[in-house]
């Protein structure tokens, strides 16, 4: 038997090849005999820039802003050809550098992203994979084309402030400081949704609130986008507020392609392209992937449906081992995925599940294993 072992990362606990590799210890200590090829996935969001540098490559450590504009390091990464630079926004803008009671969805800005970008810029690249997901921010991207060197202006001529709530009073725009070598580089937006930017399935209305937006907050940031991106088409004559995928990580995919261009795909067939998945699903019998949270957000681009609609495709059965699992189970299996199974073994705080996540996803994979050696 040969199984593919291709988890996400479990958010606040496990990187994706430590998911992997839980999955594999629990499949071995079944007996049950397959070859395991690991595959860790990312799909833009969370572990991307690990799961590029997977085959090799380098990372560059830069100074730059969390999402309240406090100083912090993160890493870019930097392929073997020499010309591409992976970002993952989530390192500088992400929501797991925030602690629960300093979320500010009003006022998280994506600024250190932007100067995650002027770093790889700067190192003379001509292709850059920028990976969106896991976010604290709901700004269309201002912080980051700020810190490119575009200046959004109120009425008097003053910057705005930083995050969502600053939009309102965006009345002007200044794109005379933005690099000139823009113009050159293909940047290719990893996104790991296809929801707008605004609307009933925006970036606002659906990712929001796990970012701390009130139902009120929600409104506002909806409201303050649909103006940005007015202004912007207005401004620039460019109109991204519909754009698919245009609402990953706080609408900041639609605020990149706005003003510095580039085109979005989808993170998770990026990756398996770059590291060959079609070639290692040959002969494939069994595809077992994971995530912490499985729901319906999943269906909306995200890592393991990606990798169960290739697999499906193929003819090979995809099986989910998750942290929690709140989706229509019939949603889940036409769109590509066998089963999925949640390997909390009973109720518990949600502090103890996630300290344990790697024993109990290795113990979900034992089961599993039992299962699979019994056919």
């Amino acid at each position: 038997m040969k199984i593919i072992v291709a988890p996400g990362a479990f958010k606040h606990s496990l990187t994706a090849r430590a998911a992997a590799e839980a999955i594999a210890r629990g499949l071995r200590r079944s007996g049950l005999a397959a070859d395991l090829i690991l595959l860790p996935i990312a799909d833009g969001g969370n572990g991307t820039l690990d799961a590029f540098l997977a085959n090799g490559g380098s990372t560059l450590t830069v100074p730059t802003r969390d999402p309240l504009g406090r100083p912090i390091q993160a890493p870019i990464g930097l392929l073997p050809d020499g010309e591409t630079a992976v970002v993952e926004m989530a390192l500088a803008s992400g929501l797991e550098l925030l602690a629960p009671d300093e979320l500010r969805p009003l006022q998280a800005s994506t600024f250190g992203t932007g100067l995650l970008l002027r770093a790889a810029v700067e190192q003379g690249i001509r292709r850059i994979l920028i990976g969106m997901g896991g976010s604290a921010t709901t700004d269309g991207g201002a912080g980051a084309v700020q810190a490119l060197g575009v200046r959004l202006l109120d009425e008097s001529g003053q910057p705005i402030p930083p995050g969502g709530a600053g939009l309102a009073q965006l009345a002007r725009i200044d794109v005379s400081g933005l690099d000139p070598r823009w113009r050159e580089i293909d940047l290719i937006i990893a996104s790991d949704v296809t929801n707008p930017a605004i609307g009933e399935t925006g970036a606002a209305a659906i990712f929001a609130p796990q970012k701390g937006a009130s139902p009120a907050d929600v409104r506002l940031l909806d409201a303050n986008l649909r103006h940005c991106f007015e202004q912007v088409r207005h401004h620039l004559g460019v109109d991204v507020l519909t754009r698919p995928g245009g609402g990953a990580a706080g609408a900041l995919a639609a605020g990149l392609l706005a003003f510095l261009g580039g085109r979005i795909v989808s993170g998770i067939d990026l990756l398996l392209d770059y590291n060959g998945f079609e070639s290692h699903l040959a002969g494939a019998d069994w595809i077992i992937t994971g995530e912490g949270r499985l729901d319906d957000q999943t269906e909306y681009g995200k890592g393991p449906i990606g990798l169960a609609r290739r697999a499906q495709a193929a003819g090979v059965p995809t099986i989910a081992l998750v942290g929690s699992l709140d989706a229509d189970d019939e949603h889940l299996h036409r769109a590509g995925l066998h089963a999925a199974f949640p390997i909390i073994p009973r109720p518990m705080p949600l502090a103890e599940a996630l300290q344990n996540a790697a024993p109990f996803l290795e113990a979900a994979a034992l089961r599993l294993g039992y299962l699979l050696a019994a056919r």
